[in-house]
């Protein structure tokens, strides 16, 4: 019986947090977060290779992310991120950002992202991209998953996206938080605080509502 409702309650827990967090799934490095900062002088870049991996599937809970490169291997210039989102699932509450600006490219499916009150339908191989400052979100308004590259500038977003999917979520499913708790919600709080998020969870029902999408 626990088994069977594991998949629901982790659905509710991202549904309640896709909501709240203004957003919509590894230990964080010791990084100043949120702010843009400037490369310290002298110190060189360095080569990596990332190896090929299995494509990230959206999972339970309909959305998942998977970190590529970190903003410590650039730093702080660039980081990006795989993400997967089920069939007709809604992404995060609108939102905008106060000092990051985002480039999505898209692998496979269709994204639908809406920025301010324009929507634009992105097949796989398109690119969308969001300056800071402006209202947006993203959504699946089609039958089949989406897969992308979200690629973040300037600020190391990449940690919020891990905090949030990788280390909030799990914590309120081992202790069997509800999705109200008052310590969760604080942390939401800070988090979006750091990063300089501004969300409006208030308009996110009636994108579900006026394409039929699964919270």
């Amino acid at each position: 019986m626990e088994q069977q409702q594991q998949p629901s309650r982790r659905l509710a827990i991202q549904q309640m947090l896709l909501a709240t967090a203004g957003l919509s799934m590894l230990s964080l490095p010791s990084l100043a977060a949120g702010k843009a900062q400037s490369a310290p002088k002298g110190e060189n870049l360095q080569p990596f290779y990332l190896p090929p991996m299995e494509p990230l599937q959206p999972g339970p809970g309909g959305i998942d992310i998977r970190t590529w490169v970190k903003s410590a291997q650039t730093n702080m210039q660039f980081s990006c991120v795989e993400f997967a989102v089920a069939a007709k699932k809604m992404g995060p509450a609108p939102h905008y950002h106060k000092d990051l600006d985002e480039l999505m490219y898209v692998l496979d499916g269709t994204a639908t992202v809406m920025v301010e009150e324009t929507i634009y339908e992105i097949p796989a191989g398109g690119w969308h991209f969001r300056p800071r400052g402006m209202v947006h979100t993203f959504f699946n308004n089609t039958d089949k998953p989406f897969r992308g590259i979200d690629m973040y500038f300037n600020q190391n977003f990449e940690d919020y996206l891990e905090e949030l999917f990788h280390q909030i979520i799990p914590e309120i499913q081992a202790k069997k938080l509800g999705p109200n708790d008052p310590g969760i919600a604080k942390r939401i709080q800070q988090l979006h605080e750091k990063f300089g998020m501004v969300g409006f969870p208030e308009k996110r029902k009636a994108i579900i509502d006026k394409y039929g999408l699964i919270p």
